[in-house]
C-alpha cells in the first residue's frame, strides 16, 4: 500500500511561482511512473508532468517550459516547480503513482495511475 501526501499549494499572483511536494509512504520501488495532475471545477483531470525511476520526464504542452517535475529518491518525495503561473493554472493539484509499464503517451493519462494523494489547492489571481 502506498500513501501520497501533497503540500505546497496556496494563493499567488499571476507571474509568481510555487513548489509543490508529494511525500510517498510505503513501498516505492521497481518500475514506476509518478505524475502531477490537476483538476479545475467542471473540468476533467489533466496530466501535467510525469517522471519514471530513471528520471525521464514528460510534460503536457500547457505547462512545458513553465513547470518542472523532479524527485528525491532518498526522501521518497516528488516535486513540481511551477513558474510564471497564470490564472488558468488555478486548480486542485494531485500527485499519483503507477506501477504499470507505460508508454510515454499512457504516462500522461490519469486512468493508468492507481495511487493518488488528497490534493493541494493552487489559486492564481490576475
Amino acid at each position: 500500500q502506498v500513501q501520497l501526501v501533497e503540500s505546497g499549494g496556496g494563493s499567488v499572483q499571476a507571474g509568481g511561482s510555487l513548489r509543490l511536494s508529494c511525500a510517498a509512504y510505503g513501498y516505492i520501488g521497481g518500475d514506476f511512473y509518478m505524475g502531477w495532475f490537476r483538476q479545475a471545477p467542471g473540468k476533467e483531470r489533466e496530466a501535467l508532468a510525469t517522471i519514471d525511476r530513471d528520471d525521464r520526464t514528460s510534460y503536457a504542452d500547457s505547462v512545458k517550459g513553465r513547470f518542472t517535475i523532479s524527485q528525491d529518491n532518498a526522501k521518497n518525495t516528488l516535486y513540481l516547480q511551477m513558474n510564471t503561473l497564470k490564472p488558468e493554472d488555478t486548480a486542485m493539484y494531485y500527485c499519483a503513482i503507477s506501477y504499470a509499464r507505460l508508454t510515454a503517451i499512457q504516462a500522461l493519462r490519469a486512468v493508468f495511475y492507481k495511487y493518488w494523494g488528497q490534493g493541494t489547492q493552487v489559486t492564481v489571481s490576475s
